[in-house]
């Protein structure tokens, strides 16, 4: 019969491997200028990645999952000036992200008024990606060596909801398979009854208070003017983009050209019109509160193991 003294190394070697799991996470919060520690790749036109940025300024609340009430993330922008159809990514430094995995975000979209229509260069898009190596600018028009996913903040694109890869450099289409919408023709637009659950919001009161023009009521089934936990689960050779626990796409990436395993954030224009907008600093994506673990599988595993370890100690 085990002893109950051999119980603790052997429960203590399974709260190692636990820990091991969960030495591997990454965060971050914004609350700090964490910059240094991340690599900005814009391409090929003039974008902005403002960290540690005060997004109360433009009148927006603490995200759901910050502590504190603190209003502090990452401010994306794109094609601001230089009218050249442009975007960024930004990615941490050093990082990769291999197996099993839960990549998460709160996310807030926004864009200059009046709603829904937007005014001058309102509609860009934001979103997030794996499997880059964190040195390249991926966005809607480069060479996709990585998978993203990305919407519309205004729901004013053609195309409101996409994913992109080595595969789909341009998108994969409406009948592709993967997104849950469906396969049928605008499966990819804000006013596909799947995306009810979004829109229909106005901006925040703080923020008409500071910019008058932001009037009006979004698009039903668009991003804009609220938080949303955008989240990318990667099991096996699948990974799933969600949105608030909507599912949005699963791509299989069996056979994609990846340059890395590291994670990005993303921004971009749809076009190559920059905003005359004075405002326009108002049409970005605000990042906070970003965070990789383990998919929750692997702790299921290595509890069992654990367990199964313990019974046959016990058993001998």
């Amino acid at each position: 019969m085990l002893k109950t003294r051999n119980l603790v190394p052997l429960a203590t070697l399974a709260m190692m491997s636990l820990g091991a799991f969960a030495s591997a996470q990454f965060s971050d919060d914004f609350d700090t200028d964490t910059s240094a520690a991340w690599t900005v790749n814009n391409g090929p036109s003039d974008g902005t990645a403002n960290f540690n940025y005060d997004y109360s300024l433009l009148g927006i609340s603490s995200a759901p999952n910050s502590v504190g009430g603190t209003t502090k993330g990452l401010r994306l922008m794109a094609n601001q000036t230089n009218g050249i159809f442009s975007g960024l990514s930004v990615s941490p430094i050093g990082q990769g992200f291999t197996g099993d995995f839960i990549f998460t975000a709160d996310v807030w979209m926004n864009f200059n008024g009046p709603l829904p229509a937007g005014g001058s260069g309102s509609t860009q898009v934001g979103g997030m990606g794996i499997g880059t190596d964190g040195l390249t600018a991926q966005w809607p028009g480069s060479v996709q060596t990585s998978l993203f996913f990305m919407a519309s903040g205004d729901g004013n694109s053609s195309v409101d909801y996409r994913a992109y890869s080595s595969a789909a450099g341009t998108g994969y289409t409406d009948g592709s398979g993967v997104f849950f919408a469906g396969t049928g023709a605008g499966v990819r637009n804000h006013n596909n009854p799947y995306y009810a659950q979004f829109g229909g919001v106005q901006a925040p009161a703080a923020q008409v208070g500071l910019f008058p023009q932001q009037t009006g009521t979004t698009l039903v089934g668009s991003q804009a003017f609220a938080w949303h936990e955008y989240k990318i689960v990667k099991a096996g050779n699948e990974a799933t983009f969600s949105i608030d626990g909507l599912n949005i796409a699963r791509v299989d990436m069996t056979g994609l050209t990846l340059s890395g395993n590291n994670i990005m954030l993303m921004h971009s224009d749809t076009n190559g019109t920059s905003s005359t907008d004075p405002n326009d600093q108002l049409i970005n994506t605000i990042f906070d509160n970003v965070k990789v673990v383990p998919e929750p599988g692997t702790f299921v595993a290595v509890g069992i193991g654990a367990l199964l370890l313990l019974r046959r100690r016990k058993k001998a």
